[in-house]
């Protein structure tokens, strides 16, 4: 039966089966008390995600998940991790090749898109000053020194761990680098050169 797809011993033979790609996606995920939860998902294949996040679900709970450029995915949790868990993905065959497509475009563009990308031209905004927020509710006041479609650069006070997510004005990212003014962020999508004048460009 096509149930059986979600018993564990599958789920095994599916990692071996599936090409793992190293990714920093940003999404959110529902147990199955139906609250919702902010993560970053750092590995996936078509058969399993795994993920970081602070609400941990336990062994054998169903999970959905809704990640950003990826959509809608369902699975099982199958192990928990020190910062987060694995899940399983319950999909068509269909939906599981399109999945591997949807991965390979990804690991791709973020090879192309890490803020030392010099490509992505980094300019100083006009509008330098700006806050950093982090999920917890802090924010702290900075100063962006240069910005890029990809990322940006900061001088700030404090020094949040690496891989962290931040908000950035209304941009969301994770802290890739430490300086010894202030650090430099990664967006989690590539922005529009509108998008980053709008923001930081305006007249105020």
């Amino acid at each position: 039966m096509r149930l059986a797809a979600i018993d564990y011993p599958p789920a095994r033979a599916e990692r071996r089966n599936f090409q793992r790609v190293k990714v920093k996606i940003y999404g959110r995920y529902m147990l199955e008390d139906r609250t919702e939860h902010p993560c970053l998902v750092f590995d996936m294949s078509p058969g399993n995600v795994s993920l970081r996040c602070e609400r941990l679900g336990r062994p054998g709970e169903k999970i959905i998940a809704y990640i950003d450029h990826i959509g809608r995915v369902e699975g099982v949790l199958t192990r928990t991790l020190q910062d987060g868990f694995a899940m399983t993905v319950i999909a068509s065959d269909r939906k599981k090749d399109k999945l591997a497509a949807q991965l390979t475009w990804l690991a791709n563009k973020h090879e192309l898109d890490l803020p030392e990308d010099r490509r992505h031209e980094r300019v100083a905004p006009r509008n330098p000053l700006s806050s950093l927020h982090l999920t917890d509710g802090r924010q702290y006041p900075c100063r962006i020194i240069d910005l890029s479609l990809s990322g940006a650069a900061l001088e700030i006070d404090v020094k949040p761990a690496l891989g962290i997510q931040v908000v950035l004005g209304t941009m969301r990212g994770q802290v890739v680098r430490h300086f010894e003014d202030g650090i430099a962020i990664e967006f989690a999508v590539v922005q529009r050169p509108e998008t980053l004048d709008s923001e930081f460009n305006a007249p105020r």
